[in-house]
């Protein structure tokens, strides 16, 4: 499946934004979901991740009760919400497709190109 993040930008510390990832070539409605990123000089870290119906969601801890992970199969989209943005949020965030629901990013099938997104404090 073919997969492209939007969304990314600049942010004041404590604001939101919106990351969308649109999935085109194959069913998306067969593919978990998955959001990562990764910061200047850091690996890429799991954030978020969505069942294949949407039923089940999944979370880093240093994402929890912050950022939201949602999708529509319909429109073949996948969201993260974030809210109270902090800077070290910064990083290249990507969206990625698996079979199997997984934080591991070497079991990941599909991958977008990356969105930047910056939090300025």
């Amino acid at each position: 499946v073919q997969l492209q993040a939007s969304g990314g930008g600049l942010v004041q510390a404590g604001g939101s934004l919106r990351l969308s990832c649109a999935a085109s070539g194959r069913t998306f409605s067969i593919y978990n979901m998955a959001w990562f990123r990764q910061a200047p000089g850091k690996e890429r870290e799991f954030v978020a991740a969505i069942t294949k119906s949407g039923a089940s969601t999944f979370y880093a801890d240093s994402v929890k009760g912050r950022f939201t992970i949602s999708r529509d199969n319909a429109k073949n989209t996948v969201d993260l919400q974030m809210n109270s943005l902090k800077s070290e949020d910064t990083a290249v965030y990507y969206c990625a497709a698996s079979r199997i629901i997984t934080q591991n990013r070497g079991a990941m099938d599909d991958w977008g190109k990356g969105t930047l997104v910056t939090v300025s404090s």
